[in-house]
């Protein structure tokens, strides 16, 4: 097979857990079933994941770098915090509702046994939209929360209504955004 025809088994293996894990959950998701899904033989699936457990966190990883890079994209770096919020709120919005089989994954994850060990493996990877989020003019002015409660209050509602297949209109994202924001800023800073 020449470099330009050779398959990314790694990644067929991942895409193919994420795909089945949205369709079925975890019990239709068996390291036999995605290594079908996949196009690979079982044991070709085990080289290169230990685990179901491995396998989950890095489709995990994997689908959190996509979705964050999509919403940094949208940023602009030179807005204020509320403005570049509102930003990443709704390019997170698009993005998951163009993928809504990537929100239903993350949704599956989010609220599974896995979901502490796949959200460490997300920190390890230096994610940018916790990069974003770390910046010195956000940061001041959010509630004193873990970071995984702040998302969750967030972003991850955008994640939450597009796996649920809500559609809003843009006067409702409007008002979503604001009711996020008001949940991870501080009295004092919620006000735009």
């Amino acid at each position: 097979m020449s470099p330009a025809t050779r398959v990314d088994r790694p990644a067929a293996i991942r895409r193919a857990m994420r795909e089945l894990v949205a369709e079925q959950g975890f019990h239709g998701a068996s390291m036999s079933a995605v290594a079908q899904a996949a196009g690979v033989a079982t044991g070709t699936a085990y080289v290169h994941y230990d685990s179901k457990e491995a396998l989950v966190c890095a489709a995990y990883a994997e689908a959190k770098q996509e979705m964050s890079r999509a919403v940094v994209a949208a940023v602009d770096p030179h807005a204020r915090p509320e403005e570049r919020f509102r930003q990443m709120w709704r390019a997170a919005y698009e993005y998951m509702t163009s993928n809504p089989g990537q929100a239903r994954y993350l949704m599956q994850v989010d609220v599974s046994p896995y979901a502490d060990r796949a959200r460490s493996k997300v920190k390890e990877g230096n994610d940018p939209l916790v990069i974003e989020a770390s910046r010195p003019d956000i940061v001041g002015l959010l509630v004193a929360l873990p970071i995984d409660v702040v998302y969750s209050l967030s972003l991850g509602q955008a994640v939450r209504l597009a796996a649920g297949g809500i559609e809003l209109s843009d006067d409702e994202v409007d008002t979503v955004i604001d009711a996020c924001w008001r949940a991870i800023t501080r009295p004092s800073a919620a006000s735009p």
